[in-house]
């Protein structure tokens, strides 16, 4: 149930900490992404290198780290957005005050106030707190706004005595946090989502075409993004230079006239997202045999291809959403918003090949989501960068 889900591990000051670190691997184990945030106190039981190293992601403490970058002070907000659960293990008697009263004075309590997932809070600490008036109060008023508690467990504690107060052994903490993600009624729940995905190649001959650098990253993203927010997702696609997703329903198709043959039988579905990177101009002519250098003419002679954004957006059902790409070179959100207007569409992702770290073939990218109301900018992996687009759209 936790195979590629992505969670946040929340740690706290108390003696378990050290334990976190286990559990981020058994989270791991069980096929989930996982991300750590750790109260400023929690780093003097366990370094941040540690998590750092097993997660392969930085840590993070501060609203405001150090090296701060533009933007960077809000993570918080997209963090919340890309987990499907938010886990603080160990979660001890002051973050419940702080999290029962919505504090947020650090990265992990800032966290939770932005999350959009559920939140399964494990406290742990000694038995004469955990019984005593304030704990029990917090607790209960978590379980009234909606958190999850998984109590903790008799045993030997930190101060030498036995009592209700430990850290739950880690296959209960992942028999919960599969229960709770099993439970989940995501945005897309039932609806059915075809993606399409990387480039087109329109032939000349059996050995030469006209096609580009899209690697499809992207369109899977968007379809992995849309899968785990409960959709049924077809993923139609050109040559990938990724592994297409095992738990996904895919068509392969080689030009952009069976891209299109293929759109139309899906273009019912609730969502359509055109990430495919589809050729604009494909020969008039495509030959049965190899030409050879001697027999070829100086020239090719090309003609348009189906506009299929186009097609869609005029063939549009009610209710339906549509979400088109648009790769640019110059006047990015101008170009973008012509494509937005003059092909019905709902939703245009925009993004320009002159930006750094963008564009075919990058494992991150710089997006613009835009639509008759608003421009919002997306940077970071991309697959990160689908999980925050469908979640602004849809949630």
């Amino acid at each position: 149930m936790l195979s590629g889900k992505r969670i946040i591990l929340g740690v706290t000051g108390g003696i378990a900490a050290y334990k976190a670190a286990f559990l981020l691997r058994e989270f791991q184990k069980a096929g989930a992404e996982v991300r750590v945030t750790m109260t400023p106190s929690a780093t003097r039981f366990v370094g941040l290198v540690t998590f750092a190293s097993l997660s392969g992601h930085d840590v993070a403490v501060d609203i405001f780290p150090d090296d701060n970058e533009a933007g960077e002070w809000t993570r918080h907000i997209n963090w919340g957005e890309w987990a499907d659960l938010y886990v603080i293990a160990p979660c001890t008697a002051n973050t419940i005050a702080k999290i029962s009263k919505g504090i947020s004075d650090n990265m992990l309590t800032s966290t939770v106030l932005a999350a959009r997932c559920p939140i399964l809070v494990c406290p742990t600490m000694d038995g004469e707190m955990y019984e005593s008036p304030g704990v029990s109060q917090n607790l209960k008023t978590l379980g009234k706004m909606g958190y999850h508690i998984l109590e903790p467990e008799i045993g030997f504690l930190a101060s030498g005595m036995e009592g209700k107060g430990r850290l739950p052994e880690f296959t209960a903490i992942l028999e919960k946090a599969s229960d709770i993600i099993g439970n989940i009624k995501g945005p897309l729940m039932g609806k059915k989502v075809i993606v399409t995905a990387g480039p087109t190649r329109e032939h000349i001959d059996p050995v030469r075409f006209i096609s580009n650098p899209s690697s499809g990253k992207m369109g899977v993203a968007m379809a992995q993004a849309a899968k785990n927010m409960g959709a049924d997702v077809t993923l139609i696609h050109g040559p990938l230079s990724v592994p297409k997703p095992d738990d996904i329903h895919t068509i392969k198709i080689t030009s952009a006239s069976d891209l299109f043959e293929t759109v139309k039988n899906y273009h019912k579905a609730d969502v359509i997202i055109m990430s495919a990177a589809v050729s604009d101009f494909t020969p008039t002519r495509v030959h049965d045999h190899k030409i050879k250098k001697s027999d070829s003419e100086d020239s090719i002679q090309l003609k348009k291809t189906q506009d299929i954004l186009a097609w869609l957006g005029e063939h549009k059902i009610e209710g339906q959403v549509l979400i088109g790409f648009a790769m640019e070179t110059e006047n990015l959100i101008e170009n973008a918003t012509k494509k937005l207007q003059n092909k019905n569409a709902d939703y245009i992702i925009a993004n320009s090949l002159n930006e750094t770290g963008a564009g075919f073939e990058s494992d991150s990218n710089s997006v613009h989501l835009l639509n008759k109301d608003s421009d919002r900018q997306f940077k970071g992996p991309k697959k990160d960068i689908a999980i925050e687009i469908l979640n602004t759209i849809f949630r």
